[in-house]
């Protein structure tokens, strides 16, 4: 009898091999969202990465004035402090990791969230919760990212987040 790997590099066999790879690297954009996971996401850019950019929202104004037009160019910075346009990053990625700190101000998540629900680009967010993080800190947060993140996560540490990129295949 035949080993199945015998079997499965036979001619007979070969027609049903699909030649091409598994899978194409994932286009990952990381956004920091507040000051504190800035650091944090600056740090992790200093990474290799299969396909990730790092970018920030730290300094994202919220919503327009009642006066303005909406627009959501030059809203993302990327770590060496380029503005670019939120809109071709999304169209551009197959994933968007949110990053906040407990107890921060994580108010760009909507209109990052809303851009990708648009483009249906899935999105994640992490939250950094640390030891000293109250859960009135962590609710705040929470409640800013969850109706944004398909996939929330709590990361009790900053290393977390480097080892979720790495299962997000960032």
């Amino acid at each position: 009898m035949q080993s199945e790997s015998a079997r499965m590099a036979s001619a007979a066999e070969a027609r049903f091999r699909i030649d091409a790879p598994n899978s194409k690297p994932r286009a990952i954009k990381v956004i920091a969202l507040d000051r504190p996971s800035d650091r944090v996401v600056k740090q992790l850019a200093q990474a290799r990465w299969n396909q990730a950019s790092f970018f920030t929202a730290a300094a994202f104004a919220g919503a327009p004035k009642p006066d303005a037009a909406f627009s959501m160019t030059g809203w993302l910075s990327d770590v060496a402090g380029r503005t670019t346009d939120l809109v071709n990053e999304v169209n551009g990625a197959d994933l968007v990791v949110m990053v906040a700190t407990a107890g921060q101000n994580a108010s760009a998540a909507a209109i990052i969230g809303e851009a990708c629900s648009v483009k249906r680009v899935n999105t994640t967010g992490l939250i950094i919760a640390g030891p000293g993080s109250s859960d009135e800190a962590l609710s705040k947060t929470l409640s800013q990212l969850r109706p944004w993140s398909l996939m929330l996560v709590i990361a009790s540490a900053e290393d977390y987040v480097a080892d979720m990129l790495t299962a997000l295949r960032a």
